[in-house]
C-alpha cells in the first residue's frame, strides 16, 4: 500500500470511528452509573433525523445541533423517568426507544418531506468542513510522511478532534473527580452512595443527561459529516456496535475508544476490499460483496474474543435502587 493509500485508510478509520466513540462514551457514562441503555441506536437515529430536518428547514448548523441535543436529552430523561424514578425494566424501555425511533423517523420523513422517509440534502452551510485545509495542504508536501499526517490526521472536521478530546474528558470526569467517583459508586454499590448523603437517583439522572448529549452528537455527526441527508435506518446498527465496543473496552472510556477504532479500521478496510479479485487458485472472480460487508463484524468478534479477557459489568447495572427506610 502506498503513502496515499495508508493516509486514506487512516482518515477513513477516524471518520467512521467518530460516531461509534461518541456513542460508546454515552453508554459508558450511563452504565457506570448502573443504568442499561439499549436505546443508543434509537437515540442516534432520532437525533440524526432531527439534525437533518432542522438543518434543511433553517439552514443553521447551530440550530440543527441544538435541536439534536434537546431531543437526545428528552429521550434520556424519559429513560430516567421510567427506569430510575419508577423502576421500569431498563432493557425493555431501551428497545422501545429504538423501535419507536425506527418507525417515527420514517413516518415524519414521509409526512414532512415526501421523499420516502428521506430528507433533502443539507445545504453546504450546515455541513462540517475540514478544520485546517491550509495546514493539510502544506504538510502534505513533506516527503515520505506528509500525506499520512496531512490527509490521515489533520484533514478532519472539528467533530473528530472534539471526540478524541471527549475521551480524555470522560476519563478525567470518571477517575479524577469526586463526581465521577460517586457516579461509579452508584453503579457498583448504590447503598454506600446513599449512606454518604448523595442521591443515587440524581447521579443516575446526571449520567443519563450526559449520555443524551453524547448520543445526540453521535447522531448529528452522521448527517453533518458522513451522509448529507437523513436516510431511514441510516445508523445501521452503530448503536449496538458502540455497546459491544464499550463492553469489550471493559466500561472504560479509553478501552472503548480503542475498540471503536478497531471497528472503524475493519469497516474502512472492507470498503477498500470491494471489487478485489480472488487469485486463480481460489477460483478467481470478485470477492462477494456480502462477505466484505460482514468482515468488520466477523473479524472484530474473532480479534476481541481472542485478545481481550473477561469483562465485568458494574455490580448494580440494571438494578433499580430502592432506598432503605
Amino acid at each position: 500500500m502506498d503513502e496515499i493509500g495508508i493516509a486514506t485508510l487512516l482518515a477513513s478509520t477516524l471518520r467512521v470511528s467518530t460516531p461509534l466513540i461518541l456513542c460508546a462514551l454515552a453508554g459508558t457514562l450511563c452504565e457506570r452509573a448502573g443504568v442499561i441503555d439499549l436505546g443508543l441506536e434509537g437515540k442516534m437515529l432520532m437525533t440524526a433525523f432531527t439534525t437533518a430536518a432542522v438543518g434543511v428547514a433553517t439552514g443553521s448548523l447551530v440550530l440543527a445541533l441544538g435541536a439534536a441535543i434537546a431531543v437526545g436529552l428528552a429521550l434520556s430523561l424519559l429513560h430516567g423517568y421510567a427506569c430510575v424514578s419508577h423502576r421500569g425494566d431498563q432493557v425493555v424501555l431501551g428497545m422501545a426507544i429504538t423501535m419507536t425511533a425506527a418507525g417515527l423517523t420514517v413516518v415524519l420523513g414521509i409526512a414532512w418531506f415526501k421523499q420516502g422517509g428521506q430528507t433533502p440534502a443539507l445545504p453546504e452551510a450546515v455541513r462540517l468542513d475540514t478544520l485546517m485545509p491550509g495546514l493539510v495542504a502544506a504538510v502534505s508536501e513533506v516527503p515520505w510522511v506528509g500525506k499520512i499526517i496531512g490527509i490521515g490526521l489533520l484533514g478532519h472536521n472539528v467533530f473528530v478532534y472534539a471526540t478524541l478530546a471527549a475521551v480524555a474528558g470522560v476519563w478525567w470526569l470518571l477517575y479524577r473527580t469526586r463526581f465521577g467517583l460517586q457516579l461509579r459508586a452508584a453503579g457498583e454499590n448504590p447503598a454506600m452512595v446513599d449512606a454518604a448523603g448523595v442521591s443515587v437517583l440524581l447521579r443516575r439522572y446526571q449520567a443519563l443527561m450526559l449520555n443524551g448529549v453524547l448520543a445526540a452528537m453521535s447522531g448529528a455527526y452522521l448527517v453533518l459529516a458522513l451522509t448529507p441527508a437523513f436516510i431511514p435506518n441510516m445508523t445501521a446498527g452503530r448503536g449496538y456496535m458502540a455497546l459491544a465496543a464499550m463492553i469489550f473496552g471493559k466500561w472504560h472510556p479509553v478501552g472503548a475508544m480503542w475498540a471503536c477504532l478497531l471497528f472503524g479500521f475493519l469497516e474502512a478496510s472492507a470498503i477498500r476490499l470491494q471489487g478485489v479479485v480472488l487469485p486463480a487458485m481460489l477460483g478467481g472472480g470478485a470477492v462477494p460483496v456480502q462477505a466484505i460487508q460482514a468482515l468488520p463484524y466477523v473479524l472484530t468478534v474473532v480479534l476481541l474474543a481472542g485478545f481481550i479477557g473477561r469483562a465485568y459489568a458494574p455490580k448494580a447495572l440494571g438494578l433499580p435502587y430502592i432506598k432503605e427506610r
